[in-house]
C-alpha cells in the first residue's frame, strides 16, 4: 500500500507540471549540441549595487552564473548599464568604469567557470575548454559626449560591443527612440562614432535608437548592425520597437534583430496592463532629473539598491504569453527578414516578464522544447541560439 500510495502521488505530481514546462530528450540534445549565445543579458550591476558575487545563485531574480550553467549558456554579451539617473550631473562615464571594475573582477573570481572574450577566436578557445565565454557589452552611455578617446579606452579595457544611443536618453550623437530627437538621427559626430567603432572591431547596438538613427547607423557602418534586445513594431506599435522596412534594410546589410524575451513587446494586451499598472510607458524618464536633484553620485547608488530582483511584473494568467506566442512573433521576423538575421536576445534582469513557464536564464532549454513543437529544423534552431550572432561576431571581431 505504501509503495502504491508514492506512486499515485508521483503520477498525480507529474501531472501538474505543464506539457510546455517539460524538455524532451531530444530538444535537451539539440540545446546541448547548440552554441547558445544570447545577445543581452545584464549581469554585476545587481551586485555593484547590493553586493554579492555573480557565483551565487539567488533565490529572485534570473540572472547567476549557476543558473546560467544550468541553461546551457556558451556565451553571452555580458551586459553592464549605465542608468539614466547618472546622466543628468553627468555621472555616466565614472558609472561605466564602476560597473567594467565591477564585471572584471567577478569573471576574474570565476575564472574557471568563465572568462572574457575579445574575440570570435576567444570564444572558440574558451568554449572548447568548457567555460562560458563573456563579450562585455554596455547599454547606456559612457560619455553623452561621444569623446573618441573615452571609446578607445573603454575598447582597452575589454568593451566590444557598446549602444549606439543613450538608452532612453539624448546624448549629443545619435537620438534615441524614446527621449526628444536633437539630430534627425545622427549627427556628422555620430558618422565619426560609426567609423570609429568600425575600426576598433566592435559590435554596434541600436537597440533604443530612433529610427532615423536605426536607418543611418545601417547606412554608414562598413560592419553589420545588431538590434541585440528589441521587437516588432507591427506586433505592437511602440517606438522602442522595429518597423518591417528597417528590419529588412538591417537584414539585407547584414544584421541581426535579437527577440527580448520579456512580453511587454511582443502582447499589446501585456503593454497595456503594464503601463496602466505603472502609470506611465517603462521607456518614460522625463522625472529622473527631478528624481536625482541635488544628489550625489553615492545618493543615486542607495537610491538604485531597490532596483533589484529586476525580473519584471507578473500578469494576470490570462495575459500572460505562452513559449509558443512568444515563437509566433520570432516567425513573423523571420518571414520579413530570413532565419540568418533572428537571434536570441532576452535582456534577462533588464526587467522583462518572460512568457509562462520561464522563470529565468535556467529555463532556457524550454524555448528549444518549444521551436521542437513549432516544427523548427534544428538548423534553425541552432542558428537562432547562437549560430547567427557567432558568425556576425566573427566578421566584425575575427
Amino acid at each position: 500500500m505504501k509503495y502504491s500510495l508514492l506512486f499515485i502521488a508521483s503520477v498525480l505530481t507529474a501531472n501538474l507540471v505543464p506539457l510546455e514546462a517539460q524538455v524532451s530528450e531530444r530538444a535537451q540534445r539539440i540545446h546541448d549540441e547548440a552554441l547558445v549565445f544570447d545577445a543581452h543579458v545584464h549581469i554585476v550591476n545587481r551586485q555593484l549595487a547590493q553586493g554579492g558575487t555573480i557565483g551565487t545563485q539567488y533565490k529572485d531574480g534570473q540572472v547567476d552564473l549557476p543558473r546560467m550553467e544550468k541553461g546551457g549558456y556558451d556565451a553571452l554579451f555580458f551586459t553592464l548599464g549605465t542608468s539614466e539617473k547618472y546622466y543628468p550631473a553627468r555621472f555616466e562615464t565614472r558609472a561605466a568604469l564602476r560597473v567594467m571594475d565591477k564585471a572584471l573582477s567577478e569573471i576574474e573570481r570565476y575564472s574557471d567557470r568563465i572568462e572574457v572574450a575579445l574575440s570570435a577566436s576567444d570564444i572558440d578557445r574558451i568554449t572548447a575548454s568548457g567555460k562560458i565565454a563573456a563579450v562585455l557589452d554596455l547599454e547606456g552611455s559612457i560619455d553623452l559626449d561621444g569623446d573618441l578617446g573615452v571609446l578607445r579606452m573603454f575598447h582597452r579595457l575589454g568593451l566590444r560591443v557598446l549602444q549606439l544611443p543613450a538608452h532612453n536618453w539624448g546624448n549629443e550623437y545619435a537620438d534615441s527612440c524614446c527621449a526628444p530627437h536633437k539630430w534627425g538621427g545622427l549627427n556628422e559626430h555620430g558618422i565619426a562614432f560609426i567609423q570609429e567603432m568600425n575600426r576598433l572591431n566592435m559590435v554596434i547596438n541600436i537597440s533604443h535608437a530612433s529610427d532615423e538613427t536605426t536607418e543611418q547607423a545601417i547606412a554608414v557602418s562598413e560592419d553589420p548592425i545588431v538590434a541585440t534586445h528589441h521587437g516588432l513594431r507591427s506586433v505592437n506599435d511602440i517606438p522602442r520597437l522595429m518597423p518591417d522596412d528597417l528590419l529588412r534594410k538591417l537584414a539585407a546589410k547584414g544584421g541581426l534583430i535579437g527577440f527580448h524575451i520579456g512580453q511587454a513587446f511582443h502582447s499589446k494586451a501585456y503593454f497595456d496592463w503594464k503601463t496602466e499598472s505603472q502609470g506611465k510607458a517603462f521607456w518614460d524618464t522625463t522625472s529622473v532629473e527631478d528624481q536625482i536633484k541635488g544628489m550625489s553620485m553615492y545618493e543615486i547608488d542607495e537610491s538604485m539598491v531597490s532596483r533589484y530582483p529586476s525580473d519584471g511584473n507578473t500578469p494576470p494568467r490570462e495575459l500572460h504569453m505562452s513559449i509558443d506566442e512568444w515563437l509566433a512573433v520570432v516567425e513573423k521576423a523571420i518571414d520579413i527578414a530570413g532565419e540568418d538575421h533572428v537571434i536570441l536576445g532576452t535582456d534577462f534582469d533588464g526587467n522583462p516578464s518572460p512568457p509562462w513557464g520561464i522563470k529565468s536564464m535556467a529555463d532556457l532549454p524550454l524555448l528549444t522544447e518549444g521551436m521542437l513543437r513549432r516544427g523548427w529544423s534544428e538548423k534553425r534552431i541552432k542558428k537562432f541560439l547562437g549560430g547567427n550572432l557567432m558568425r556576425v561576431f566573427r566578421e566584425i571581431a575575427p
